[in-house]
């Protein structure tokens, strides 16, 4: 059985539809889980996730609790204080800019092709552009990380040699 806190400003509901929605001053998000491996409840400030007490799903229900522990902690971290990540620009080659608009990134000049490249923004992550830094942010870790996965592969060198063009956004280490 695995307990995490709500800390204040963090409210929790869990739904009959195996989903529990985490709100806070930074937002919201909605997770859902298999109620065949999991039990989840919210009182008294706390949400208890359980695994199953059948015998033949007891090991899959251990591994799903604990999971599913973690992705509610990640929620409450996200909502009460957001996840911030920063990238950097890097050209040695072709100056790179970016541009967005909507829910799409474009990434102009790289290696210096005349058509920009897209990507999309997943989930409602919003993306910060300041000079040579990018800062990604959201309230969902797993919408930040797959922004950042996508903005990867589409500065991804096609046709170079990745030794020799090395250009595009990295991930700067976090404080």
């Amino acid at each position: 059985m695995f307990e995490i806190e709500i800390p204040s400003g963090v409210e929790a509901h869990v739904h009959d539809t195996n989903m529990i929605t985490v709100k806070g001053k930074s937002g919201g998000t909605t997770k859902y889980f298999n109620d065949k491996f999991v039990t989840v409840k919210v009182h008294s400030g706390k949400v208890t996730v359980e695994a199953t007490k059948e015998k033949k799903l007891a090991r899959k229900g251990k591994l799903a609790a604990q999971a599913f522990a973690t992705e509610i902690k990640n929620a409450v971290t996200g909502v009460d204080k957001g996840i911030t990540k920063r990238l950097q620009i890097i050209s040695a080659h072709f100056p790179i800019s970016l541009e967005v608009k909507g829910k799409t990134i474009f990434i102009k000049n790289i290696f210096g092709e005349r058509i920009p490249r897209e990507v999309k923004l997943h989930g409602d992550t919003k993306l910060e552009v300041k000079g040579q830094e990018v800062s990604v942010k959201g309230v969902d870790i797993y919408d930040v990380t797959q922004t950042i996965a996508n903005i990867k592969k589409g500065c991804y060198a096609c046709g170079h040699d990745t030794r020799v063009f090395q250009d595009g956004l990295y991930l700067l280490k976090d404080e």
